[in-house]
């Protein structure tokens, strides 16, 4: 690798294991649909700030994740054994190889959103060649607001991993529990493609693979 260049995502992060745990559907997200997004600035990787109750023309897809690996640091310990961690670097490179044909399919918007540092996922987005920007949530604003589901690692508190289909500031869709995370992606495609035209409310909570069935605007600089 020449210097100056980026570093390709490592193997072993973008490639997952065979028998992960599968997460089961808790009911967590089932309040969520219908709700509108609460006025919350957070910061983003693009070094401006994002208020998320001002998402309010068209649609917006907001994905939730624990955290991304880095090649330099290790998983906490046992990270592959609690359902629904693992898998956030290739969520995110879905999410990226989709990138084009969400917007095709109405994604006005595209964000990913976790409770690191926006300097942890800017190192993330450089490395991924991400072309969304990622909300840093580190004091876990938008699930003390809206009651999101978190969970505790070397205690650390983590999102559980989610979807919100975001429509004219009010949450229209949610995908809940996520899994498989690399194929989640194609997923929400999917119902974009099913769902031009719906109507905030009538959806509901989709739960991913074997889980069960249940505009923004810039503030200032960061």
């Amino acid at each position: 690798m020449s210097i100056g260049q980026t570093p390709e995502p490592a193997p072993e992060l973008q490639t997952l294991p065979p028998d992960l745990p599968v997460p089961a559907d808790d009911g967590a997200a089932a309040h969520l649909p219908g709700l509108r997004m609460p006025s919350l600035i957070l910061d983003s990787t693009d070094k401006v700030t994002i208020d998320l109750g001002m998402m309010v023309t068209g649609r917006t897809v907001v994905y939730l994740y624990p955290m991304t690996g880095r090649p330099d640091i290790e998983l906490p310990a046992g990270w592959n054994a609690i359902p629904g961690a693992r898998g956030c670097t290739a969520e995110a490179c879905d999410f990226r190889d989709h990138y084009r044909e969400l917007v095709a399919a109405g994604a006005q918007r595209v964000f990913g959103l976790s409770s690191q540092e926006s300097t942890y996922q800017r190192e993330v987005v450089e490395r991924l060649h991400l072309p969304f920007s990622m909300l840093a949530d580190p004091e876990l604003h938008l699930a003390k607001a809206l009651s999101i589901p978190t969970f505790d690692v070397d205690g650390v508190s983590l999102y559980k991993r989610m979807t919100l289909i975001v429509h004219s500031g009010v949450i229209e869709h949610v995908f809940y529990p996520v899994f498989p995370p690399d194929q989640h992606a194609e997923e929400v495609l999917r119902w974009l493609r099913e769902h031009p035209g719906s109507v905030v409310g009538g959806s509901g909570v989709a739960g991913g693979g074997e889980g069960g069935a249940v505009g923004d605007r810039p503030v200032g600089q960061g």
